[in-house]
This record gives structure tokens, sequence and C-alpha cells, in this order.
């Protein structure tokens, strides 16, 4: 099995691809795949010239930290929740998300997501009974389901409308927006005013984010809600 991979050693430097030949399992993921060609001191390609260590994240690899986030066969994906057995063809493509800055080979800058998030203001904050309002059993479930969001940064890599994090915020946003909303009556006003500059007045409503999320939160249904 081939395995191409763009990589890129700093910030400012080119990219370029390289191509590594994998004798592995079906049955292993794309980060042990990842994990089996850095396994070596002595790294070659596929022509057999040395070569360095592929730069990636991870941390739990049981797909709830996002830190693997990358794309693998044109489509967005984390790299511990995706298999081998389900690629196409004998060649996996492998590249970095190319709405962040790169960092290193497949290591991204997604800063930007905490600092819009900050700027905009979207934190609960701290718990007072006075302004923080209980939700009901009919929100118990998506407020769940919107808060396992990993800020991994999928749905932004297929989002049509977010580009470099200017001024269209992204599904992640949406979906906090509902969460401060569902429980902090006092920031009420603010969570409209921003909601609908940073996300409602630019979301064509493509859904792409919502078919890669890997936590399958429904942005729609966030939209829904802050919308009535």
């Amino acid at each position: 099995m081939k395995v191409r991979i763009l990589r890129q050693e700093t910030p400012k430097s080119e990219s370029y691809w390289e191509t590594f030949q994998a004798d592995v399992s079906e049955e292993m993921s794309i980060a042990g795949l990842l994990d089996y060609l850095n396994y070596h001191d002595d790294i070659e390609d596929e022509n057999g010239r040395k070569t360095t260590r592929i730069g990636w994240e991870c941390s739990c690899l049981q797909g709830v930290c996002g830190a693997c986030a990358m794309v693998i066969n044109g489509i967005p994906a984390l790299a511990c929740e995706t298999f081998i057995k389900h690629q196409k063809g004998d060649v996996i493509t492998i590249r970095p998300l190319q709405k962040f800055p790169v960092i290193h080979d497949l290591i991204v800058d997604r800063s930007v997501i905490q600092e819009n998030l900050k700027q905009a203001n979207i934190f609960i904050e701290e718990y007072r009974p006075d302004r923080n309002r209980p939700f009901g059993e009919k929100e118990h479930l998506h407020h769940y389901t919107a808060a396992k969001c990993l800020k991994c940064g999928l749905c932004l890599e297929v989002c049509p409308n977010y580009v470099n994090g200017q001024n269209f915020y992204g599904a992640i946003f949406a979906n906090d927006c509902y969460l401060v909303y569902a429980r902090n009556r006092a920031k009420s006003g603010h969570i409209r005013k921003i909601y609908g500059q940073h996300f409602g007045s630019g979301c064509s409503k493509a859904l792409s984010c919502m078919d890669v999320c890997p936590m399958k939160i429904s942005t729609l249904a966030s939209m829904g809600k802050l919308n009535r």
C-alpha cells in the first residue's frame, strides 16, 4: 500500500508530497498507519531515500480530543476513527486541514477557534441562580450533544462560507451560542446580536458541517432553537 502525505517543514516553507510504502493490516486506523511510518529511527520514502518523521498530533486516540483532524483521501476526518479497510484503492492520500495555518506537516494552528469565541464573549461564565436558566427535558438531549463539540475544525474545513475565521465563525460558533443562550439569560441580548453578526447572516445552510462532525452534532437544530 502506498501512502502520499503532503508535508511542510515550517510555517513559511513550501509544501511537498512524499510517498511511503506500508505493509500493514486493513484493520489498522490512519493513526496507527502514521505511527507505523514513524516507528523506526531511519525513515525512508518509497524510493529508499532517508527522510524525517511525519509530524502529526494525537492525544486520546479514541475520538474524543479532536487533535488528529486531517484530510484523508479528500475527506476531513479524525485519523483515529478512520480505518484503512474503508478507503478505496491502493493509495491513501493525507494532507493537513487547509483552512488553518500549517505548523509542521499535518499539524495546524487552530487557535483562531478559541480566539473568535473569546472575542465574541461566548462563555456561560459563573453559575448564578438569578441569571442561569434551567433547561427542560426536551432541551436536554441536544444541549448534551452540542456540548460534546471537540473544536477539531472538521466542520470549518468543509464549510463553503468559512474563510480563515474572518467575520463568519462557522458551526462551532453557532453551537456554542446555543449553549450559552440556553443557560445564561443575562446574555440573551448579546447572543442574539453576535450570533447574527458572525453566523446567522453568513450561513448558506450547506450543512456539510453535520456530515463530517465526529460527534454528530446537529448544527441545524442549534440554528432552529436560536431562531425561535
